[in-house]
């Protein structure tokens, strides 16, 4: 699925999803550069589900910002899962 272009409800689901990790971090006090890649990646993905799909910026910034959330969630899953552990 990382090479397939993501849906409109792919976006959507993986912008709900960044955004509730980005509450959960904040809380938690994850790292800073782990709550800030999660609040751009949320921010990005908040502006280009309002974009039509096949707009330029959507188009160009489309795949980046779903591998960059990826990445972010995951990070966000493997720091509160080691975190949990050690509680």
């Amino acid at each position: 699925m990382a090479n397939a272009p993501a849906t409109r409800m792919d976006l959507t689901h993986l912008r709900r999803e960044a955004r509730t990790a980005l509450e959960l971090a904040l809380v938690d006090f994850a790292p800073t550069d782990l709550i800030e890649r999660l609040a751009v990646a949320s921010g990005l993905l908040e502006a280009l589900v309002e974009l039509p799909a096949d707009s330029p910026p959507a188009l160009a910034l489309g795949p980046p910002t779903t591998t960059r959330a990826r990445t972010a969630l995951t990070d966000w899953q493997n720091w509160s899962a080691a975190r949990k552990k050690l509680a």
